[in-house]
């Protein structure tokens, strides 16, 4: 089936989503296609609601050598996400469990509430050695279905109770919730928390992540986290080429006066399904401009759509990705946000004593 011969899903069912098709995952031998053959119209068929599944993980915590980043051990409490952001680079993810990084993506989730006891098996395991471990750097731990799982929180107790030095990105305003825990592993210099601002543009927000809470809600988040001693960084990510690009310094510098000590950028990312989705999206969202925001990615990509190569896929290469390293450099020293922070303690990590065991006498 060519990218042209998938079917939309009609608007009312997928009000709140940002994806239109469900096209099955790479891996599928086979495409479902809707006909409508007379007897239930698609206009009757109810809208597409949010399902949450529970999956019994063997391993919690997930390693990657990728020199791209600056983790080499993340956790993922959920997989899929309700936020629905139509760039997310995770949608190709959900193709592994048999479903679509479509629409599936956002409303066919998975939950993993053991993941806690999980995690304290693997950190109490003799062999273990602490490093920092990044958390919502594939799927946000803070989306809505947070509100009623808690793994999350029931994550950072975890880490909390290891002295375990932690990084969080997130999206979601409901990580204020975790002011009191987060604040004390603040003090203890155990934590440091991202908060990604793509636009402040509250309607093209709403399209392009329609689950997330609005820009200057987000902005919000900043300031508490900030107010309570948690060291926070604005991430300008991802940066869309003549879509939100213009707004570079105007995020950093509002971020900036909430009280973030930090900040980083990362240009869109187009990998496998995420490809297509985006373009489908901008063309019916932003028929004006779609030409010149792929034309933009394509010069960063040597002509492709995306490249994967280790150390420009997350900046793109060629004089456009070059501008805005510079521009966001040059506002990054106008604004004091520090370009790197200082190093987590992992000194302190120590496995708890459990019920049983033989104490120290010293």
């Amino acid at each position: 089936m060519t990218e042209s011969e998938i079917p939309y899903i009609a608007p009312d069912r997928r009000k709140g989503r940002a994806a239109s098709t469900n096209h099955a995952g790479r891996f599928e031998p086979y495409a479902r296609v809707a006909i409508d053959d007379g007897w239930t119209p698609e206009d009757d068929l109810p809208p597409l609601r949010t399902e949450v599944r529970i999956e019994q993980p063997r391993r919690v915590i997930t390693r990657n050598a990728s020199p791209d980043v600056p983790f080499d051990r993340s956790v993922n409490p959920y997989r899929g996400c309700e936020h629905g952001c139509i760039y997310c680079f995770a949608r190709p993810t959900h193709a592994y469990l048999g479903l679509s990084p479509g629409l599936d993506f956002e409303t066919r989730l998975i939950a993993r509430p053991k993941a806690p006891e999980g995690l304290a098996r693997e950190l109490s395991r003799p062999a273990y050695q602490p490093a920092v471990l990044a958390i919502g750097t594939n799927t946000d731990p803070y989306q809505p279905i947070e509100r009623d799982h808690r793994i999350m929180r029931g994550l950072l107790e975890v880490l909390y109770e290891f002295r375990h030095p932690v990084a969080i990105v997130t999206k979601g305003t409901m990580i204020e919730r975790d002011i009191d825990i987060l604040s004390d592993m603040a003090r203890a210099n155990l934590v440091r928390v991202g908060i990604s601002v793509t636009t402040l543009d509250r309607d093209l927000a709403r399209r392009m992540e329609p689950r997330v809470s609005a820009p200057e809600r987000r902005l919000k988040t900043i300031e508490r986290l900030s107010a309570a001693g948690i060291s926070t960084r604005v991430m300008v990510a991802p940066v869309i080429p003549a879509l939100t690009d213009h707004e570079l310094e105007s995020i950093m510098t509002r971020a900036a006066h909430a009280g973030a000590q930090s900040a980083s950028w990362i240009m869109l990312r187009l990998p496998l399904e995420v490809a297509p989705l985006f373009r489908d999206w901008l063309d019916q969202t932003c028929p004006d401009r779609a030409a010149r925001v792929m034309g933009h990615i394509r010069s960063m990509h040597g002509g492709r759509d995306y490249s994967p190569d280790w150390g420009r896929r997350m900046r793109g290469d060629g004089a456009y990705a070059a501008l805005i390293g510079a521009r966001f450099r040059t506002a990054q020293a106008r604004l004091g946000l520090a370009p790197t922070v200082p190093p987590l303690d992992l000194s302190q990590f120590r496995v708890p004593p459990r019920v049983g065991d033989q104490l120290s006498l010293f």
